[in-house]
């Protein structure tokens, strides 16, 4: 092989190498991101079900009537 033929086999190495590192990185960055939106639906989920409770105890607190003063 001559030396332009290296030179563009080394090029290609490197760019491959740059890539496989860029396409971890961004899984990292991905599995991450993920955590974040699972605890974000739990808590979602969470509130959710708080608000629904205290909606269904607001349901049956009695009714707001006035005051026998006025």
């Amino acid at each position: 092989m001559d030396d332009a033929q290296n030179d563009r086999i080394t090029r290609l190495e490197e760019t491959v190498a740059h890539q496989t590192r860029v396409i971890e990185e961004l899984s990292d960055q991905l599995a991450e991101q993920w955590k974040v939106v699972e605890q974000t639906r739990a808590k979602l989920d969470r509130l959710t079900e708080r608000f629904l409770t205290l909606e269904e105890q607001s349901l049956d607190a009695p009714a707001i009537t006035r005051p026998p003063h006025y």
